[in-house]
């Protein structure tokens, strides 16, 4: 359903017996908010006329700014599957968010990284994205009181019945499916309980769009199951985390500016360019592609997450890998995000800080193709081998220190995101775990 022209979908509205439409659109933490309309009002939705109060948003605006306005994306109307009333079907737009004097709203998400995006285009360059998100399905009532039961003890690529997830996830899949996905693949990953489905690569913004989707698609089919599907990056203590690698590439035209045929290993300079910026800007970055005080618990060694800032052709343990594919699908891939960040300012500071390396012509270090979780300290020292930040108050403090980060989120996001992180971190900090209480109460 792309390229929908306003009068392509008040059509569809028609033929397709819709009678809501759900307006979505993000909040700073990746929170999806909407605000359902009856089908009637589809002319004063596209033309930007519904009004919201963004004082009541996570880091949107003062109550005394609060008047905001949605403007639909034509190009992202569908229908949702799972949402019928009385024969009446219900579609989905997502939105932009304006000021009431026409200019786009500084702290919407998906503008931080259209203005990241024109900034490439500029360049000459589209970026494009291919996600892999993982989540865990646990049973429905523990997890609501913060005990995450497992459904197996399945491991990577297992079948049903060992796997008791394979019928929900098929679900998910075939939701997806209907909704214009086209998915690449779909299996139990290491951890009991744990999944991932891969869908197809898209320019930044639509990817991170369908990043907001999958997640709400995952958790609605879940329920229906009597579910719940968490995105938590980790859940269960002994086992391996939930991240959401990105495959990214950018083109010229239909060209991939990451392929050179000329070189010995077929990697541009720009696309080394790209991974040097990257590099640079490894730990701020993290504070944002690592959003929540839990993901640092993914972020150790041991469970296969990237802990260490280096690249490589084959090696699995650092932050960046080259898959084999060449040609139009020559791409790097970043392991260390997770699947709770919002994708619109993740991939708004990924593509900023890859671009800073091609602006400034940086040179990456060599690969490492030795495993860095069993190096020495001396040896990562002798290599520059950096680590990521060990916290969200290491990540907050390296985001605070990167002007160039924070201008990819503007100033609006990047004072109220940093200001959500540190309250975050504030009341985690203060918390007395029951891990401490068992270690100490009794020794002391």
């Amino acid at each position: 359903m792309k390229n929908m022209s306003p009068d392509d979908i008040k059509a569809a509205i028609r033929e397709m017996n819709i009678g809501t439409i759900s307006l979505q659109f993000t909040d700073i933490l990746g929170t999806v908010k909407h605000v359902e309309i009856p089908a009637s009002q589809i002319d004063k939705a596209l033309a930007g006329e519904l009004m919201f109060d963004g004082s009541s948003i996570e880091g949107f605006v003062r109550i005394e700014e609060s008047d905001m306005y949605l403007r639909p994306d034509p190009a992202t109307f569908v229908i949702l599957p799972w949402k019928t009333r009385e024969g009446r079907r219900t579609a989905r737009l997502i939105c932009d968010v304006y000021n009431p004097d026409g200019t786009p709203f500084e702290g919407d998400p998906r503008y931080v990284l259209k203005r990241v995006v024109a900034e490439a285009a500029e360049m000459g360059y589209v970026m494009n994205v291919g996600p892999e998100p993982e989540f865990f399905l646990f049973e429905r009532p523990s997890a609501e009181q913060g005990r995450p039961v497992t459904l197996d003890h399945a491991g990577y690529f297992d079948l049903a019945p060992v796997d008791k997830g394979e019928e929900v996830r098929a679900e998910i899949v075939l939701t997806l499916q209907e909704m214009g996905f086209e998915i690449e693949a779909a299996h139990h990953e290491v951890a009991p309980s744990q999944h991932e489905i891969d869908f197809k690569y898209a320019d930044a913004v639509t990817t991170a769009d369908n990043i907001a989707t999958f997640r709400s698609v995952v958790r609605t089919i879940a329920l229906q199951h009597g579910l719940h599907a968490t995105f938590m990056p980790k859940p269960l203590f002994g086992e391996n985390g939930s991240g959401m690698h990105l495959h990214q590439s950018l083109f010229r035209g239909d060209q991939n500016a990451f392929y050179d045929p000329n070189t010995p290993d077929r990697l541009s300079e720009v696309c080394k360019q790209y991974i040097a910026g990257i590099m640079e800007h490894a730990r701020a970055i993290t504070a944002v592609t690592n959003p929540l005080v839990n993901s640092y618990k993914r972020l150790v060694p041991g469970y296969e997450a990237p802990v260490y800032v280096a690249w490589s052709y084959r090696n699995r343990s650092p932050m960046i890998r080259i898959p084999a594919k060449r040609g139009l699908s020559t791409r790097i891939e970043l392991r260390s995000p997770d699947p709770s960040c919002n994708p619109y300012l993740a991939l708004a500071v990924i593509l900023k800080a890859g671009l800073d390396g091609i602006k400034r012509r940086l040179t990456p270090p060599d690969p490492v193709e030795g495993n860095i979780y069993h190096m020495p300290q001396a040896e990562r020292d002798e290599l520059g081998i950096a680590s990521l930040p060990g916290s969200l108050a290491e990540a907050i403090q390296a985001l605070e220190q990167d002007p160039l980060i924070l201008e990819a989120l503007g100033s609006h996001v990047a004072s109220r995101y940093l200001e959500a992180k540190k309250i975050e971190w504030d009341v985690y900090r203060t918390q007395i775990s029951p891990w401490e209480l068992q270690e100490y109460l009794a020794k002391y």
